[in-house]
């Protein structure tokens, strides 16, 4: 873990933010007191089409009722 402080992370952030990305955890400081933790976001996870196949009836295409359109149009 990295400690940098404020004005180097400004300085260097989109150097610290590409050492972030590839797994390391770097701590932002002011006079030596941490402030913030730049850290890896979780990868997102892979969609899986097709998911609700099956599940959708032709009822979900019908038009709504007028008083549902009106509540939308609010």
């Amino acid at each position: 873990m990295r400690s940098v402080n404020l004005h180097e992370a400004k300085t260097h952030l989109s150097e610290l933010v590409g050492a972030a990305a590839a797994g390391e955890e770097i701590i932002i400081a002011k006079a030596g007191k941490p402030l913030a933790r730049l850290v890896p976001l979780d990868k997102p996870e892979t969609r899986r089409p097709g998911l609700a196949k099956g599940r959708v009836t032709d009822a979900f295409f019908e038009p709504l009722p007028e008083e549902e359109l009106a509540a939308w149009e609010k």
